[in-house]
């Protein structure tokens, strides 16, 4: 598991993965534009089940610059996560720089109607060097 999902980060029973890709064929480094697909992968290791809300995204490029996204769900979704296990998404990130990083959290609601954060891990985004 560690091999595909190198990023991974436990909070109150939830652990969520990522597994980042640089997308070269969606990519135009001539127009100061780069884009990554990151795989989350969000498991309910606990014994309640959880619905997820919302998202908050911090996205910081090479230059240091910071971009913060939230909003409800991901990919038009609020999944419920039952006990043992797990759902899947994937979405992209462009950039202005050829690297950056992200990292944030998930507002989750458990059955008995508490309200938590679960952290999602840094991860790194770095296109790879193209030689001419």
């Amino acid at each position: 598991m560690k091999a595909l999902f190198p990023n991974a980060a436990t909070t109150d029973g939830v652990t969520v993965r990522v597994s980042v890709s640089y997308l070269p064929e969606q990519s135009e480094p001539e127009r100061g534009r780069w884009f990554w697909a990151y795989h989350i992968r969000l498991e309910n290791e606990g014994d309640e089940t959880v619905q997820l809300l919302t998202r908050h995204w911090v996205i910081t490029d090479g230059r240091g610059a910071r971009h913060s996204v939230e909003g409800e769900g991901v990919v038009g979704e609020q999944p419920v996560i039952e006990p043992g296990a797990s759902f899947d998404y994937v979405s992209g990130c462009p950039l202005a720089t050829p690297s950056g990083a992200m990292h944030g959290n998930y507002r989750m609601v458990r059955e008995d109607g508490a309200i938590f954060d679960v952290e999602i891990p840094r991860f790194s985004l770095f296109a790879p060097a193209v030689l001419h």
